[in-house]
This record gives structure tokens, C-alpha cells and sequence, in this order.
């Protein structure tokens, strides 16, 4: 019988051999490059307790606690590092992020005065000045903004914030298309593609969300965040139940060291499930996820608590179309719960700042809440106008039934008011 040549006789390895079995001792660059952030960690960690407690060491620990999202963590490292002899002093700027994520912005902008100008804490200022609304200093922090991509995300994140949506899409398009022919170089900046799939979600345009999404996915299957979005659009295109089986794939995936995900999860399944367990989960993340208090107060509404979501946003200041229209909606309920003209004009005067807006008008939030307006001012007829408008763009029979029952009380209540005034005349 012949045997095969391809896979000679056992016999004593060859020195090659033997090198290539020997393991390689793990190299902090290696843990960097794959965005292995624990690893990197426990490595730092294992060469800090052997008396390698340096500068150099400490700052790659907080810094791959920074990637890794634990703030708080970061912020000990780095408050540290302050106290050590002959720590750098762009220390202060890598300590005011860390107190930017955790909320604590006047802090940040202190710790961040203490260092040396630099495009990162030109950034750091742009944001802040942001969320303090300072539009003089923000302009100030937005001419030195450069033509170079870290500046340019950053301008987009900020259009984003102030919800302007396409102006956010066009500059992640062209740093997208600028980076796709520089070869090799276009998988770094596949995260955009979800940026993008999120201006568009907030633009209504969930079918479109979805095709750019996927390419992201097709990528990284496992992305948290991007699952998440995904879910978000089922929800809005289909129901609950379809965006609960998404998230079922997150929870699968998701590490436990990696606490916003859960955060995330928790409050996204109580939107999914109509509020269930509301109470229990979203008071301790209002201050973790920005969205919690205003579901939160929806809960409240539907439980036709008016008084308690009233008292849960009365102190908020609305800065977005979908807080401005809230605060709309608990005014207009508690008004006329209570026959409390001031609130009814309150909540007339934020639905038509919405409704009349450049950015809103054209939508169906924004023609709901023309409707809205006109509703409260008795102008029966124009709420028709509006309502009717967007009628057919009600994906579910729930919305269709509501948007009908509306549309006939409407109309009811109209021709009673046409045959009052013919009565009177």
C-alpha cells in the first residue's frame, strides 16, 4: 500500500517548531491594536502591582479604562496621575472628558483650564459651551475648528445635539467619502455609517436607517450600539414585540462589566413593553440616559398621573423638538385637568414653537402638533386640515383607529359649532 507523502512520520521536532509552540508573552500593543481594553487592563494592572507604578503606567490604565466606559474608574486613575510628581500637564484636558461623560461639566471646564491649548480641549470647550448655552463662546471654540477629521465629528456631534439632522448627515457623508479611497483606511470610519443611520432615525426615516445600519452590521454583528438603534427602528416600524426579539440578540452579546449596555437594555425594554416595570427601572437612570425622565413622564401621562409628570418636568428646560412637545402635552393635560388657562396657553404657545419651525414643520410630530395648537385655539377647521394630512402615514391600525375617532369628535364638534353660530346669528 502506498503511503502518502504528504504528512511525513512522526519524529523529533525541528528548532523552528519548538519556537513557534513557545507561547508569546502578551504585549500591550497587541491588546490596544485589537481594542481588547480588559486585557490591556489586566496586563497594566498585573505590571502595576510588581512596583511598576509609574506615570506612563497609570495613564494607559486610565486610559483604557476610558474605552472600557467605566468613568468613574477613569476619573480616580486620572485624579491621581494630578497628584503625582511630574505628571504632564495635558492630564487636566484627558480629566476634564472624563468628568464631561460622567455630567460633571462645571467641574470639567475647571480641571480643563488647567491645561495647555490643544484641538482636544478646543473640543472639550466647543461641547461645553453647549451644554452650558453659552452661543458666544460657542462660536468663540468654533472658528478654531480645523478642516481635519476629529474636529469635523466633533461639529457634527454638536449639529446632532441641536437636532440638526442633515446638516450632521452631510458631514459624516464627506468625511466618508473622503476616507474611502485612501486605501485601507475606509473600515476605520465604518462607524459613521451608524451616525448616519441615527440622524436618520430621528429624521423619521427608519426603512432608510435600516439599509445604512446594515452596513455597519455586516462589519460588527455585535456592536451594542447598533443593535440597539436596530430595535429602536423595529419599534417604530413595527411593534414592540419585534424590537424586543432585537434586543434579545444585545443581551446575548453584552459583557457584564459593561454597564451602559444594561443601563440601555433595562430602559429600552420598558419603552418596548409599554412601560412595564416603568417605576422600577427608569428613576435611577435619569441622570445615566437622558431619555429616561422623558418616558418617565409618558408613563405618568398614560397612568393619567398628570399632577406627577407635571411635577417631574416642570424644572426641565426643553431643548429639543420632542421636549418642547412634551412639555406641550403635560401643560395642555394639567390645564385642562385642573381649568388652569395659563397652562393651556403655555402648551399652545410650545406647540406651535414646534409646529412652525423650519426643521419641524413638514413632519408629523410637527403637523400633530399644528393640529394640537389649533385644537386648543377652538380653530376646529385647521386641525382638520393638519390631521388629515397625515393620515395616511400611520404605519399601525391602533394609530389608524385613534387617528379617526380624532378626526370624527373633529368633526362632531365642529358642525356643532357652525350650528351654534347659525342658532345665534
Amino acid at each position: 500500500m502506498l503511503l502518502s507523502r504528504a504528512k511525513p512520520a512522526s519524529g523529533p521536532a525541528t528548532v523552528e517548531e519548538k519556537e513557534k509552540k513557545k507561547k508569546k508573552l502578551p504585549k500591550l500593543e497587541d491588546f490596544v491594536g485589537a481594542r481588547d481594553y480588559t486585557g490591556a487592563v489586566t496586563l497594566l494592572e498585573f505590571e502595576r502591582a510588581n512596583k511598576k507604578n509609574d506615570i506612563e503606567t497609570a495613564m494607559w490604565i486610565s486610559y483604557c479604562y476610558f474605552h472600557l466606559g467605566d468613568y468613574k474608574r477613569c476619573l480616580k486613575e486620572y485624579t491621581e496621575i494630578t497628584e503625582m510628581k511630574g505628571a504632564p500637564t495635558e492630564n487636566w484636558v484627558y480629566l476634564g472628558c472624563v468628568m464631561f461623560f460622567l455630567g460633571m461639566y462645571k467641574e470639567a471646564e475647571e480641571a480643563s483650564t488647567k491645561g495647555p491649548d490643544s484641538k482636544l480641549k478646543n473640543r472639550l470647550m466647543f461641547h461645553l459651551s453647549h451644554k452650558f448655552n453659552d452661543e458666544k463662546k460657542l462660536m468663540s471654540f468654533h472658528k478654531n475648528l480645523q478642516d481635519i477629521v476629529e474636529d469635523q465629528l466633533s461639529l457634527a456631534s454638536i449639529h446632532y445635539l441641536r437636532s440638526h439632522y442633515q446638516e450632521a448627515i452631510d458631514i459624516y457623508k464627506r468625511v466618508l467619502l473622503e476616507n474611502s479611497s485612501n486605501g485601507g483606511s475606509k473600515k476605520e470610519f465604518l462607524a459613521l455609517n451608524v451616525y448616519v443611520a441615527l440622524c436618520y432615525y430621528k429624521l423619521d426615516y427608519y426603512d432608510v436607517s435600516q439599509e445604512v445600519l446594515a452596513v455597519y452590521l455586516q462589519h460588527f454583528p455585535d456592536s451594542t450600539v447598533a443593535i440597539n438603534l436596530k430595535a429602536c427602528n423595529h419599534f417604530r416600524l413595527y411593534n414592540g414585540k419585534a424590537a424586543e426579539a432585537e434586543l434579545k440578540n444585545l443581551s446575548d452579546v453584552c459583557s457584564p462589566s459593561f454597564k451602559f449596555a444594561s443601563d440601555l437594555i433595562k430602559h429600552n425594554l420598558v419603552v418596548f413593553r409599554a412601560g412595564e416595570s416603568a417605576l422600577q427601572v427608569l428613576p435611577p437612570l435619569i441622570d445615566v440616559i437622558p431619555e429616561a425622565r422623558l418616558n418617565l413622564v409618558i408613563y405618568y401621562l398614560r397612568q393619567d398621573d398628570i399632577q406627577e409628570a407635571y411635577n417631574h418636568f416642570k424644572d426641565v428646560s426643553p431643548t429639543t423638538p420632542q421636549e418642547y412637545i412634551l412639555k406641550g402635552v403635560v401643560n395642555a393635560a394639567l390645564g385642562q385637568e385642573q381649568g388652569l388657562n395659563d397652562h393651556i396657553k403655555i402648551a399652545q404657545q410650545y406647540f406651535q414653537l414646534v409646529g412652525g419651525s423650519a426643521s419641524e414643520c413638514d413632519t408629523i410630530p410637527g403637523r400633530q402638533c399644528m393640529a394640537s395648537c389649533f385644537f386648543l385655539l377652538k380653530q376646529f377647521d385647521d386641525v382638520l386640515i393638519y390631521l388629515n394630512s397625515i393620515k395616511s402615514y400611520f404605519y399601525n391600525e391602533t394609530s389608524l383607529i385613534t387617528t379617526s375617532v380624532r378626526l370624527r369628535q373633529l368633526l362632531v364638534a365642529t358642525r356643532r359649532l357652525r350650528r351654534y353660530s347659525n342658532d345665534t346669528v
